[in-house]
């Protein structure tokens, strides 16, 4: 009875990460498609920026060198941050057949924990980005 309830208790947990990982993986897609969306208008749409244009400012406002290259850097966080979630959800049902109580409080850690993107970075760059917004 006890083990019934344990195992469909993490049956529960394995779909609630599964769908949680799943709602993650739609933001790195639509990180990488406003991504893509933005070096496509630069580099292939009706009008083609030149490297000066790429490079001008207004203001305090970031140039779009800047901003595509932040945007990239935020992706790549995202996505880093979902092959290594999804790895380690993938590995789950594995340890919980041969549980071991270190592996899986580090584990639970893991998968508790905030992402590993550093929040003081993600600030820097709206900081920049939202300069005029901020001021």
């Amino acid at each position: 009875m006890v083990l019934r309830k344990q195992m469909e208790s993490l049956e529960t947990i394995l779909l609630s990460m599964n769908k949680t990982l799943e709602e993650f993986d739609g933001i790195v897609f639509f990180l990488e498609k406003i991504l893509r969306d933005g070096r496509h208008l630069i580099k292939g749409g009706p009008v083609q920026a030149t490297p000066k244009q790429l490079q001008q400012r207004i203001g305090i406002k970031p140039c779009l060198a800047d901003c595509l290259d932040r945007l990239s850097l935020l992706y790549e966080m995202h996505q880093s941050e979902y092959h290594l979630k999804s790895s380690i959800v993938s590995a789950l049902p594995v340890l919980a057949l041969k549980p071991s109580s270190s592996d899986l409080s580090a584990l639970q850690q893991l998968l508790v924990d905030q992402p590993n993107i550093p929040k003081e970075e993600v600030r820097l760059i709206f900081d920049i980005v939202f300069a005029e917004e901020i001021c």
